[in-house]
Order: structure tokens, then C-alpha cells, then sequence
């Protein structure tokens, strides 16, 4: 039976572990030179409706380096951008392809492909999800700290698509999630209820960010205007204005706390360019990791195991 990847929600700690036992492996024999190739002769789609730098070229470049190839289609490029129902697009890419991956605005977009789709469809981004994300991020939290289980992740900021994620995250994994949002840039209500009934860590909003990185493992940000959101800009400047991630911010967190940020990132806004510079950051690690871990992904799905 198929596989998706819509939500960290949807995987169970078995499959975590998977994920990121796999993601080594490739990842090790990448940088020595190993040829990997369990994908020869598969195709993955790529239907992109938002504008990409890491998700494109790491989806594109890791089924390469996987034996396959990727198919790029934007929303001009099929008929869904005029009017063809999905579930006809889903069914006839399904006989065609051996995976997709979607990145779009809307979250029932890709669980209704997903639907009608008979090959695994994987979430590259929605205004809801972020999952590859924060999969990676999970990944690069253990090559840096050697675990997960039992640390505190601080986000601070807006709670978006990557907000989401990370409570997901905390609903499925025994880590410790503190979230600093201004009143009314909450989190998705029903994702925050879902997450903190289930979580085993716990889950805390703080309005305080200084509240939410004391004894911080991990302080995590993204930017506070989103792609859709640009008319917000100015106001949502001085909105998070108190919210930015910098030294003083740093400064209350465990002496080894990593810093990381999903980028692009707005230096001197939501983190000053010290802080993403400094030695505290894996920024870059994190981003290289999206690669690794969605070779794993891929392979894991498209080959069923």
C-alpha cells in the first residue's frame, strides 16, 4: 500500500527513526564518494504553485543523485491552473510518474491529490505544513546534539506553516516545545489544541520570547511576513519588533544552544546578523540536511520501505 507525507502528524516515532537512519546513510556516502542509485529509471513530479530556492533544487538534485529524475511543472504548465478537477490530474500523473511532491498554498490541495493519487505524494510546503522542514531540522538537532528526546526547542515568531510543523513534531517525539507569538499570530488553533493534549514533552505559548528560550536546547525562527502575506509587511515589522532572535536573546538559553532559522531570513529583522553568523548557528547545516533527508524520504516511499 502507498505512502504519503502530508504531516509530521502523520508518522509515528518507527518512522522517524527510519527517516533519519536512512538520511545518515546517504548522507555519509555522498561525501565519500559512494554511488547510490536505488532509484534508476523513477521519475518524481514536482508541481510548484509558490516560488523555491531549497525545496526545488533539493528535490531535483537528490533524485538526480538517486538513480532518477524530476519532471518541474508550475501552475501554468498543467491543466489544474484551468479548471481540470484534480482528482482526473491526480489519477492520469499517477500512471505516469513515481512520486510527487507539491508545494501550493492550500492544505486540502494536496491531501485531495493525495487522495486520488495511487503513487506517493509528498508535502513540499502549504501555508499550513511545513514538514520537510522540520523533518531535516530533526535531523540536524541529532547530528548536533546526538538526540532529541528530552531537549527544549524555543520558536520564536510568527506561527506559521513552520510553527505548525514543530507542534506536530512535539506531538509525535518526546521534546520539549516553547513558542513565543504575538496575540493574534498564533499558531492553527486546532493544530496548538491537538499538539498540546498529545504532546509528551508539553507544549507552552508565550507571549514573552525571553520566557520561551530559558534553558533553550534549540532557538528556531522564520521570517514574519510570508510569501502571500507581503501587503502585512510594515505592520507585522512592528508587530514582532520585540521578537527578534539576537545576542540578548541568546544570551538566555543554555550555553550550547544551536540556532536555527528554515531561511531565507530577513537579517535584522526577525535575527540579526551576528546571531546567524555566530557560532551558535547551523543555519547552513540545516539547509545542506534537506537534501539528505529527502533522498531518504524518496527512497523510502517510492520504494516502500
Amino acid at each position: 500500500m502507498k505512502k504519503d507525507f502530508l504531516s509530521l502528524y502523520d508518522l509515528e516515532r518507527a518512522d522517524f527513526e527510519a527517516v533519519f537512519g536512512k538520511a545518515d546513510k546517504v548522507k555519509k556516502m555522498l561525501k565519500a564518494g559512494v554511488s547510490h542509485t536505488p532509484l534508476a529509471g523513477k521519475t518524481l513530479g514536482m508541481i510548484f504553485d509558490k516560488s523555491s530556492t531549497r525545496t526545488r533544487i533539493s528535490f531535483e538534485v537528490g533524485i538526480y543523485q538517486l538513480g532518477g529524475m524530476a519532471l518541474f511543472l508550475n501552475n501554468r504548465d498543467t491543466q489544474v491552473g484551468r479548471g481540470e478537477d484534480i482528482s482526473d490530474t491526480a489519477r492520469v500523473m499517477s500512471r505516469y510518474l513515481d512520486a510527487v511532491v507539491i508545494r501550493t498554498y492550500s492544505q486540502s490541495f494536496v491531501e485531495d491529490f493525495a487522495r486520488y493519487a495511487t503513487i506517493p505524494v509528498i508535502n513540499g510546503l502549504t501555508d499550513e505544513q511545513h514538514p520537510c522542514q522540520i523533518l531535516s531540522d530533526l535531523f540536524t538537532i541529532k547530528e548536533k546534539k546526538g538526540r532529541y528526546e528530552g531537549l527544549k526547542v524555543a520558536y520564536v515568531g510568527d506561527g506559521n506553516n513552520v510553527a505548525n510543523s514543530w507542534i506536530d513534531a512535539a506531538a509525535r517525539l518526546p521534546i520539549r516545545l516553547g513558542l513565543a507569538c504575538p496575540e493574534k499570530y498564533e499558531p492553527a488553533p486546532n493544530i496548538l489544541e491537538r499538539g498540546t493534549k498529545k504532546a509528551e514533552g508539553g507544549i507552552t505559548l508565550y507571549r514573552n520570547p525571553a520566557d520561551a528560550v530559558k534553558d533553550a536546547d534549540v532557538i528556531y525562527t522564520d521570517v514574519w511576513t510570508s510569501m502571500g502575506q507581503e501587503a502585512e509587511k510594515e505592520e507585522r515589522k512592528k508587530i514582532f519588533s520585540g521578537y527578534q532572535v539576537n545576542g540578548e536573546l541568546l544570551s538566555r538559553a543554555r550555553k550550547d544552544a544551536i540556532v536555527m532559522h528554515c531561511l531565507p531570513a530577513h537579517r535584522g529583522e526577525e535575527i540579526t546578523d551576528d546571531v546567524i553568523g555566530g557560532s551558535h548557528s547551523v543555519v547552513i547545516d540545516q539547509a545542506e540536511n534537506r537534501l539528505h533527508v529527502q533522498k531518504a524520504v524518496m527512497e523510502i516511499l517510492i520504494l516502500g520501505g
